[in-house]
């Protein structure tokens, strides 16, 4: 990578967002020897309420990689098996034990955690820069083809230009209507009111709560629990307007185990508001110009993916167009191999995801008073074990997962 006289910078490869998919994708690429920055933001990558399970494929990656030792020590909280109730009958519905994975085991890490991490380990690359604090507003075009990023950093607006400009900025993407990227919804019948509550030594392997009109799931996170309390989409202002005292009352009721400390919830400043989508571009590249992640496609919470979807996107990038980079520019071919690869495992999915909302969390906030009986599959997973192990495949090693076969300079 380069400057010029006017502070611009010549790279590679230019990645725009420190997430998850950025931040593993420029590790993958500075490991491989080529000159990549990732752009973001913020000044630190300290953000509550982001996805922080690590699944077993994230963790086989980071075993690959060989920094499997240093990252478990971490602290972390790890889960393997996950028990429901569906109105009044206790299901398991999941059990990682069953699988082949090297590590069967979901670990809870907060993500700025997993992002401080990569950042640490790839410091050791010449071939990496981080530049936080720098904001992308714009890419930069020469006729149809990207060749770089507009941003403005604190010392004012920079370019960057690059070969190969990668879109990793998430749901909210700058670069997606910059590219004027077609976006294909799929609609979310749900939107979630996060918040955490202390906790005691009490604790309960319990991961899911559903009632008539009402869902709520809970993880132990050690010294508290993190809620995720799901409501009908759009529905916030109603929930707000029976007033804080009402909430506390009906998330003590559905979950009597965070009763003791529900004082936590001081006020509406505590509940952080996540607007529920699925969504995915129809195209994912342009010439100069890739988007992974959830910039490609956008994933419901359901089965806590998101993170490591981008991960697997991450992985697929790099064992793809490493080589290619290391040599110059990549051609619209080269990008189509990453969605070609990638497409199929979030297709299933999101599919995975609509069919759990439709058959669980839409049956579970329909109004009514009617008592909840569980759907017949998930009446047969709990009484089949190896059933069990099967979900916990398809929620924890994913379809298709990937290893890493990008180079290391």
């Amino acid at each position: 990578m380069s400057e010029t006289a006017a502070g611009n910078v010549t790279t590679r490869c230019c990645i725009v967002g420190g997430g998850p998919a950025g931040m593993m994708l420029g590790y993958l690429l500075g490991r491989a020897g080529v000159d990549v920055i990732v752009l973001e933001k913020h000044a630190d990558f300290f953000r509550d309420f982001r996805g922080d399970t690590v699944h077993p494929s994230t963790l086989q990656v980071i075993d690959e990689l060989g920094l499997i030792d240093d990252f478990l020590k971490i602290k972390h909280d790890r889960i393997a098996k996950m028990d429901g109730y569906f109105g009044m009958h206790k299901l398991r519905i999941v059990d990682i034990a069953r699988t082949s994975a090297k590590y069967p085991f979901i670990a809870f890490m907060p993500q700025w955690d997993f992002l401080d991490f990569l950042r640490d380990k790839g410091k050791r690359f010449p071939h990496l820069k981080l530049m936080m604090k720098t904001e992308a507003t714009d890419l930069v075009w020469s006729g149809a083809q990207v060749v770089g990023v507009k941003a403005v950093t604190e010392q004012g607006p920079i370019e960057i230009r690059a070969d190969l400009v990668v879109a990793c900025d998430g749901r909210h993407s700058v670069v997606r209507p910059a590219a004027k990227l077609e976006v294909e919804d799929i609609a979310a019948p749900m939107d979630i009111l996060w918040f955490r509550i202390a906790k005691g030594p009490e604790t309960e392997s319990v991961f899911a709560r559903l009632e008539p009109g009402k869902m709520m799931v809970t993880i132990d996170r050690g010294d508290y629990w993190q809620c995720a309390y799901v409501i009908a989409k759009n529905h916030f202002d109603e929930v707000k307007g029976r007033g804080i005292e009402a909430f506390r009352g009906e998330v003590s009721r559905l979950a009597p185990i965070l009763a003791a400390h529900i004082d936590d919830l001081r006020s509406w400043d505590d509940v952080k508001l996540l607007t529920v989508a699925i969504n995915r571009l129809t195209r994912w590249h342009l010439p100069g110009l890739l988007c992974i992640g959830d910039a490609a496609h956008a994933m419901s919470p359901v089965g806590g993916v998101g993170v490591n979807i981008a991960v697997q996107d991450a992985v697929a990038t790099a064992n793809l167009l490493a080589a290619k980079l290391q040599k110059g520019p990549v051609s619209e071919d080269d990008l189509d191999t990453v969605r070609r690869r990638r497409e199929f495992p979030m297709r299933a999915t999101q599919a995975m995801q609509v069919v759990m909302q439709k058959n669980i969390i839409s049956r579970a906030l329909a109004p009514g008073d009617q008592p909840l009986t569980p759907p017949f599959f998930m009446r047969v997973v709990n009484a089949v074990p190896w059933l069990q192990g099967l979900a916990a495949r398809f929620l924890a090693i994913g379809v298709r997962p990937e290893h890493v076969r990008s180079p290391e300079a």
